[in-house]
């Protein structure tokens, strides 16, 4: 059946994700700040709203995946908001990485106006977006949840309803402390294949066959061997994303050392102008602490 969405933020992330939904036969109008990011998926066949407000008129379901919590809140709640043009009742589905503690304040505004909200990040980077096939961790009510399923559906693989407005938050951030964290690990891999003389790609073949085995190592390893830092998710979002998982442990006094010694990596990318790669430019750090070059 087909849904009338509403789907603000035409990232790295969104465009795919929006033209998935249009894919499926979902009725789609987007909205983006820079309005010339909505051109390609309007030229797939979707309307382009001027403000939330307007992509929220008469829609069904409204998907925000923007940058941080205050971006979330401003198209949401700002001027022209997108809650301003929704009808009660109206489905908000956040798919942004944000603060749990943020999710749930938002979850209980718009519950309390009359509207239904889930949290719903995801995984699986811009490769997984494009095929339909990310990895999406839900927060909010069971009722919400299956009215989201078929939009789900169209962006992705495994769709998991994990517990109550922010429990999607909490997965999203195990799932980058196992992301950077691993991602160390494999540039350490690849620093130390590279330094004893081995063909990397070699290496790469084998151990990407065994134990080891990761999408970070084969995706990531890869584009790291043939020196392709093309983002598809970017340093400094990581970086917002693990600000986020070390502030959550605080409040749980909780030790994350793996994810603080990630983090320092991260910040030698944005030192030395490498924000907008993509994650695996953690590498050219290691090699600048390694003082070596691939």
């Amino acid at each position: 059946m087909s849904t009338k969405i509403g789907f603000i933020g035409m990232g790295i992330m969104g465009r795919p994700m929006a033209k998935n939904l249009l894919e499926a036969g979902h009725e789609v109008t987007v909205y983006n700040r820079t309005e010339s990011r909505c051109d390609e998926v309007v030229a797939a066949g979707a309307a382009k709203a001027s403000t939330p407000a307007e992509c929220a008129s008469g829609k069904d379901v409204v998907i925000t995946i923007v940058t941080d919590s205050p971006d979330v809140e401003e198209v949401l709640f700002g001027e022209d908001g997108a809650v301003s043009g929704a009808a009660e009742g109206t489905l908000f589905i956040d798919m942004t990485t944000i603060s749990p503690d943020v999710t749930r304040e938002i979850a209980k505004r718009l519950e309390d106006g009359g509207f239904q909200f889930l949290d719903a990040p995801v995984s699986g980077g811009d490769i997984g977006a494009q095929n339909g096939t990310l990895t999406i961790m839900v927060g909010g009510r069971q009722e919400a949840f299956e009215r989201a399923e078929a939009v789900f559906e169209a962006m992705g693989g495994r769709i998991t309803l994990v517990g109550e407005s922010g429990a999607g938050q909490v997965t999203k951030a195990c799932n980058q402390i196992l992301c950077a964290v691993n991602l160390l690990a494999v540039c350490e891999a690849v620093s130390l294949a590279a330094r004893s003389g081995i063909d990397l790609e070699k290496m790469h073949r084998v151990v990407t066959g065994g134990a080891a085995a990761s999408w970070s190592l084969e995706h990531l390893g890869k584009s790291i061997i043939e020196g392709n830092y093309d983002p598809g998710f970017m340093v400094k979002l990581i970086q917002k994303d693990l600000n986020i998982c070390m502030s959550a442990a605080r409040e749980l006094d909780l030790p994350v050392p793996g994810t603080a010694l990630a983090n320092q990596f991260f910040r030698s990318n944005e030192a030395h102008g490498e924000a907008d790669l993509g994650t695996q430019a953690m590498f050219k750090a290691v090699e600048r602490m390694g003082n070596f070059k691939v």
